[in-house]
């Protein structure tokens, strides 16, 4: 098994006034409550703590894109990538570049491989819609993000790894000379993740693709039945189940015991949840974002922690949605939801809400000290997915 740290970069200061304010930390929320000289500060000791991942001894970190909200202070993975590739020895995982809501995918093209390039082919490269809200910041019609996803994605990879110039005219995108500089470093491309809320679409497209699905912010018995799927859409398409393409991610806290685990983590745990996730049903399903066949099951993992309703820490255990416990609780979570759910990639959250840096580190090393040991044999790669074999070693 791989594992990687990611990070959400959220803003911590929101007061309970700043939260009575409006309805929802997405879009509407003004930014006038952002501070810049603490936002300097705040960005300081994240990047130390994507290095600390780094240097604690996880196999890569991870970054995202989020837009006009406090739930996540990135808003290009791309830029924040380059920040670190000078800083770090593993993999940096880019989950992801939402592709749908740019203009323009053969920037995406060029910047991925330039990262890919420098740093010497440490790159993973996500490719995502964006959630519901994005498509409000950026002024989008969503019933169309699917099909500016499976285009853009298609423009990406032929520029990848297709010598140009060529052209390229489809429905949402246009190009008289499509002809990148550089190439990915990586051949025929970084390896690409698919990180997903669990729509149908999704699972078929990754598999089928043979990219790694991974599972994010939902309950232990939707992902049961999300990941039987993968797995089945695997066998069906390659006669082969591939832990390797299969991913897992997950808030994380390790205390020393599971009651201090659990007062440690719990108020940073709820702000995350129900402070700076919190966001309208219309912001977080605008009309048609998502298809007939993927509401029911995407409707009903979000339902029990994201976005609606306030929930305690102890529920968001409960329901798996959070993995909170000392360091033998942790690990056999772990072990369990592996069997359980057949993953080869574990992307764990180990920063969240309000965390303090020395709160974060510390679970970070009880993490790496008394968990990863027991895990990192589980899920090997089957060795029928070559996208998987840069993952094999840590960069050196």
């Amino acid at each position: 098994m791989k594992v990687i740290g990611f990070h959400l970069m959220p803003w911590p200061y929101l007061t309970p006034q700043d939260l009575a304010s409006n309805d929802s930390s997405w879009i509407t929320m003004s930014n006038a409550l952002y501070d810049p000289k603490k936002g300097h500060e705040l960005y300081e000791t994240y990047f130390d703590q994507l290095v600390y991942y780094d240097e604690a001894g996880l196999d890569g970190v991870a970054v995202n894109e989020h837009h006009q909200t406090p739930y996540g202070l990135m808003p290009s993975a791309n830029v924040t990538a380059a920040m670190l590739v000078p800083r770090t020895k593993g993999t940096i995982a880019v989950l992801g570049n939402a592709i749908p809501l740019h203009e323009n995918p053969l920037r995406i093209a060029e910047e991925i491989a330039y990262l890919d390039v420098v740093s010497g082919g440490r790159i993973i490269s996500g490719f995502v819609r964006g959630i519901g809200a994005e498509y409000h910041s950026m002024s989008m019609d969503p019933s169309v993000s699917r099909d500016r996803f499976y285009e853009a994605h298609d423009l990406i990879i032929k520029a990848w790894t297709e010598p140009g110039p060529w052209e390229w005219y489809g429905r949402h995108y246009k190009f008289r000379y499509v002809n990148p500089w550089p190439r990915p470093y990586q051949q025929p491309h970084p390896p690409i993740w698919s990180p997903s809320q669990g729509s149908s679409e999704t699972v078929e497209w990754a598999a089928r693709n043979k990219y790694t699905y991974l599972q994010t912010f939902s309950d232990t018995k939707s992902s049961e039945r999300i990941f039987g799927d993968v797995r089945e859409a695997h066998e069906r398409l390659h006669g082969v189940v591939m832990p390797e393409l299969i991913g897992w991610s997950v808030p994380v806290y390790v205390g020393d015991t599971d009651a201090e685990a659990l007062a440690e983590a719990k108020p940073h745990m709820e702000y995350l949840f129900n402070d700076v996730l919190r966001m309208t049903k219309d912001q977080l399903f605008p009309a048609g974002y998502l298809t007939v066949e993927s509401t029911s099951r995407v409707m009903s993992a979000k339902a029990k922690g994201l976005g609606t309703g306030r929930k305690t820490c102890e529920e968001l255990m409960e329901a798996g949605i959070v993995i909170v416990g000392s360091t033998n609780t942790v690990r056999d979570i772990m072990v369990d939801r592996q069997k359980r759910f057949g993953f080869g990639n574990f992307s764990g959250i180990f920063h969240f809400g309000t965390l303090p840096d020395d709160l974060f580190r510390s679970s970070v090393k009880r993490f790496v000290d008394g968990v990863m040991p027991a895990i990192k044999h589980l899920g090997a790669p089957t060795g029928a997915s070559p996208s998987a074999s840069h993952l094999q070693e840590k960069a050196s």
